[in-house]
This record gives C-alpha cells, structure tokens and sequence, in this order.
C-alpha cells in the first residue's frame, strides 16, 4: 500500500499535478459554498464555458492561455454585475445572455483555428498532468487570492447570502459586493481550467458543497468539510487517473460525485436511510398496526 501511493511520486509532473489538483479541490469547494447556498450552480458552468473568446485570443496572440482566460472571466463577471444590477433583469437572465455571447464568439474563434482540436482540448477536458513550473505558481497565487478574500469578506458574504434585507439595512454595498463575488468565482473558474478543465468545473464547484452541505449545518463547517472533500476528491482522483489510465479530470470528478451519492444516502439528519428510519407507521384505533 505503501509503495503504490509513493510511486506516483517518483515522477516530477506527478507531484505538481498532485499540488494542482489539492489546491483546485480547496478552493473550489470553499467558493462552490455560496454558489449552492446562492442557488447559482448555473453559474459555474456559464463562466467556465464563457472564458473560450480570452483562450482563443490568447493562442491567436501567442500568448499565455490561462492569462487569456482570467481577463476574459473577470470582464464576464463584471458583464453578469451591471445587467443584472438595476433589477430590469434577473442575474440568470444575464448570465444566459453573457453566456451564450460568449460562447458563440469562443466557438467562432476557435473554429477559425487549424489546429484547435489538439492544441486547446486540455482547456476542454484539462490536463492535470501538463501543469508546469509556471502553471502551478499562477493556480497558486489566484487560489490564494480567492481564499484571503473570502476570509476578508466573509461576513459581508454571509448577511447578502442569508439576509438580503439585513444588508440593506447595515448599509452594505450589496451590488459591489455581488460583482465581487462573481469575479473570485470567474478566479476560480480560470484556477480550475488546467485541472478538470470548462467541461467539468461546473462539477467541482457545486459536489463538494453539497456534499459539505448534507452533513453540516454551520456556514463555517460547511466550507471546512467542502475543502477537506474538495482536497481529497483531487488527490483520490489523481491516484485513480494514474492507475486505472483515465482522463484526471474525470476521475476528480467522479470520486467527488461517489461521496456525494454516499452522502445522500447515509447522512444524518439529511440523508435519505435517515428520513426513512424516522418515518415509523401510526398505529390508528382498532388496528393491530
């Protein structure tokens, strides 16, 4: 046993691939608590798949993807913010909009691209296993930035979250705080392109909160047990992905979804075995019931 998780660790890109996927498991679970909570996991999926204009001009430009990306999720963000903010339309009507925009012009661009179909296809389905030097430094970095920010403004997030009147009445900047929120998710997104790529980070950002979700009852809990899911579902599916020979990405995924399901079912309190086993039949007179 011993020797079968030390293995993979002989080999450079295994262990940047392994610090990747933790990093992105952490993050994303703790950004994917608002998102559930928020009832956004839409969201996810739409910034993930509106970042492909940013990657398409960044190949076209010669320059690097992931800078491409974050520039293109950050606009995106700001985009969702200000159709949304006069209330002439509701933020899932805006980011259909923003959305399919955007990826109609991703689409465009790319098809104009000879050789897209290898050169871009781990900003697709991402390759874990190609993370570099480079590459490791700048999901760090963002992945920090993501995490003091929800530090710093984790009680602001929470009253907008939980009480929208509250934070009227405190006089908080609730609409600077929404587009906020929208950019450390765009952040997070472009942190998750290498790892499991626009296909699947959808996923990462809503399973492990829901997870957290069934089995506790505290915000604070919640992000704990979503990152410690996050972690492992990265670390897990890595090992998966190296010994069974399947996409990383899919394998993160697919472990993060098995805890889920396991969740779902055996959760106390929440889980389905649960409520069934405190559903008793109600004897009614004269019955033998």
């Amino acid at each position: 046993m011993i020797n079968a998780l030390l293995q993979p660790l002989a080999y450079g890109f295994m262990q940047r691939g392994m610090i990747a996927a933790i990093l992105v498991g952490i993050v994303c679970s703790v950004i994917g608590c608002y998102i559930v909570l928020r009832s956004m996991a839409f969201l996810g999926d739409a910034l993930a798949h509106s970042i492909l204009p940013g990657v398409a001009i960044a190949y076209l430009l010669g320059i690097n993807l992931l800078v491409g990306a974050l520039t293109t999720a950050i606009l995106v963000g700001i985009g969702i913010s200000f159709l949304s903010r006069r209330g002439q339309i509701k933020e899932d009507t805006a980011i259909g909009i923003i959305f399919s925009a955007a990826l109609a012009l991703g689409v465009a661009l790319i098809s104009s691209i000879r050789s897209y179909a290898v050169d871009l296809s781990h900003i697709l389905f991402g390759n874990l296993l190609g993370v570099s030097v480079t590459d490791l430094w700048l999901i760090g970095i963002l992945a920090l930035v993501v995490i003091i920010a929800i530090i710093l403004l984790y009680r602001p997030f929470l009253v907008i979250t939980f009480d929208p009147i509250l934070a009227t009445t405190l006089r908080l900047p609730a609409q600077l705080l929404r587009t906020v929120l929208l950019v450390l998710i765009a952040l997070t997104v472009v942190v998750s392109l290498q790892t499991v790529g626009v296909a699947l980070v959808a996923a990462m950002l809503v399973t492990p909160a829901a997870t957290a979700y069934l089995l506790t009852r505290r915000l604070p809990a919640m992000m704990a047990v979503s990152a410690g899911i996050g972690g492992f579902s990265g670390l897990a599916g890595l090992y998966l992905s190296y010994y069974l020979n399947i996409a990383s990405g899919s394998a993160i995924v697919l472990v993060a979804t098995l805890l889920f399901l396991l969740a779902f079912v055996f959760s106390p309190k929440k889980g389905m075995l649960w409520k069934k086993l405190r559903i008793t039949p109600v004897s009614k007179p004269g019955t033998n019931i």
